[in-house]
């Protein structure tokens, strides 16, 4: 079974590329199949990875952006692959 976590942070105003930059600099203890990571309006980025794992699995999520980069707690979501189109 592939599971997808999705990370997404919003930046203080006029920090989303040091947001953006941090996110990328966040290494994981364990390699995942995949990871993906966008950015968006309103300061916002976004990290997708992928794992070979069962939909309940413990894995490694990224951490909350320390001091005052975030503007608002990370929203995380965890999906189960259902295949491609």
């Amino acid at each position: 079974m592939t599971v997808a976590l999705m990370w997404e942070a919003r930046a203080v105003e006029g920090r989303g590329e040091e947001l953006l930059a941090w996110a990328r600099r966040q290494e994981l203890p364990v390699r995942p199949l995949r990871r993906e990571t966008f950015k968006a309006a309103q300061d916002r980025v976004l990290v997708i990875t992928w794992w070979d794992a069962a939909y309940d699995a413990e894995l490694p999520e990224l951490p909350e952006p320390g001091g005052e980069l975030a503007m608002r707690a990370v929203h995380r979501w965890r999906f189960e692959s259902l295949g491609s189109d």
